[in-house]
């Protein structure tokens, strides 16, 4: 039994000791909690209270938290061997994990095609999804000799400097303007057929004005504020790429592994990228990413290795991250996951719809693809109803349930759960949402 005052303790002790501009605790109390442990869609706090996670910690949770056949490998390869040497002695689970993601990636997306259309895929090893994201942007760099990059509006790609100059918000932005190297336009990113028409004026007249190598885009922009684009936007972003000789990047960080009711997000337009980075549910819970290119953009980008690479790292590859990878690509496939979230997203719609219906004095709009949703709010005027989602947000976590704020004025209220929840336990959760506005709305 944890003691009391135990998240309390934690709190003030990362108070003391950690940068301040990490950890918010709200003065009022109630936000964070502390996490003590997870198991499936449950998290336990310090105290011992148990929660709904509705966001599969960041998406990384897709077959739930400590999936035992994904910590079993872990373990295993831990006992075996806990740590190799980058890109100087490899290890074999490195070696099959490449192999995996060549096939559930380019081989996949290029299976049905004549032979000489066919694809296969090479894979740089990362940490984090920022690192893979940088990754892609340094091979479109060598693959092209061009240095201008297209990205989008509101879009989130990481924080490293190459990825920040890619990533939009200026909240994250600006305090490093200074050191950024500015090699990026951005276009609007389009939810609707009316604004991608316009769009494209915007691409066009970018890809006129710079010598552009590589667009960078989220098939669904998540921390934007889970916005979906119109069916033909990555269709035409792959047009004007190859009309114009640049790669098209996609960063499916968040959206891979089922997360949307197909593998990946794109699988959706039937678009195949030149890069994809991936992250997040790639390993259930280690620190591992990758950027997989198709082969022949890998090997016109980097030279063949001659003893010292030029883009590596102490952990690239690590052992017990690529072992626990391809236990987790297993368990998304034996379990069903891709097609359950597919089922699921649908049923968490409606619930949602459902559970905003007839709200007083405010307007809502439901999106989402799979299970990826958002409930975006406004006020009566039109303004994002920012204080009221915050409060809601709080609200339900007091209630047992977690979900995190999206978008760059923290307005919508995002879900995205472990692939594992029940339907249940959905339309449990979008019933608490609906209830925790209606009190708040009803005591304004």
């Amino acid at each position: 039994m944890t003691p009391p005052g135990a998240s309390e303790r934690v709190l003030e002790q990362l108070g003391h000791y950690e940068s301040r501009n990490v950890t918010y605790v709200d003065p009022a109390g109630g936000w964070p909690i502390v996490w003590e442990r997870a198991r499936g869609v449950h998290v336990w706090d310090a105290e011992g209270r148990k929660y709904l996670d509705l966001t599969a910690a960041f998406g990384v949770a897709a077959a739930g938290h400590a999936n035992p056949r994904v910590v079993a490998a872990g373990r295993a390869q831990m006992g075996r061997l806990l740590h190799a040497m980058g890109d100087v002695h490899p290890h074999a689970r490195k070696a099959e994990l490449a192999r995996e993601l060549s096939a559930l990636t380019l081989e996949r997306w290029t299976e049905g095609r004549p032979a000489a259309e066919r694809q296969t895929g090479k894979t740089i090893f990362c940490n984090s999804g920022f690192e893979a994201v940088e990754a892609a942007l340094k091979t479109a760099l060598l693959a092209t000799g061009r240095s201008q990059v297209i990205a989008f509006e509101q879009g989130y790609h990481g924080l490293g400097y190459g990825a920040l100059n890619v990533t939009h918000r200026e909240h994250f932005r600006g305090p490093f303007a200074a050191q950024l190297g500015g090699f990026a336009g951005f276009a609007p990113f389009p939810t609707t057929e009316a604004e991608l028409t316009a769009t494209e004026g915007v691409l066009r007249r970018l890809f006129q004005e710079h010598s552009v190598g590589a667009v960078v885009v989220e098939p669904i922009q998540v921390r934007g504020g889970v916005r979906v684009p119109p069916p033909g936007f990555l269709p035409r972003l792959r047009e004007l790429a190859d009309e114009h000789g640049a790669l098209l990047v996609l960063d499916e960080i968040y959206t891979g592994f089922g997360r949307t009711g197909r593998w990946f997000a794109a699988e959706h337009a039937g678009v195949v990228p030149d890069l994809v980075c991936l992250g997040k549910a790639l390993t259930g819970g280690f620190p591992l990413s990758a950027c997989v290119g198709r082969a022949e953009v890998m090997d016109a980008a980097w030279p063949a290795a001659t003893g010292e690479a030029i883009h590596t790292s102490t952990y690239l590859g690590h052992p017990v991250g690529c072992a626990m990878a391809l236990a987790q690509l297993g368990e998304i496939q034996r379990a069903g996951l891709v097609a359950r979230s597919a089922e699921l997203g649908r049923e968490l719609l409606d619930f949602l719809n459902a559970a905003v219906a007839d709200l007083p004095g405010v307007r809502t709009v439901v999106r989402g693809l799979g299970l990826l949703a958002g409930v975006e709010v406004h006020g009566p005027d039109g303004a994002p109803a920012v204080r009221l989602v915050l409060d809601v947000v709080k609200d339900l976590l007091g209630a047992g349930h977690i979900v995190l704020p999206e978008g760059p004025n923290g307005n919508i209220i995002g879900f995205s759960p472990p692939l594992t929840i029940t339907k249940t336990q959905l339309a449990a959760a979008a019933a608490a949402m609906g209830r925790c506005l209606r009190a708040r709305l009803s005591s304004t």
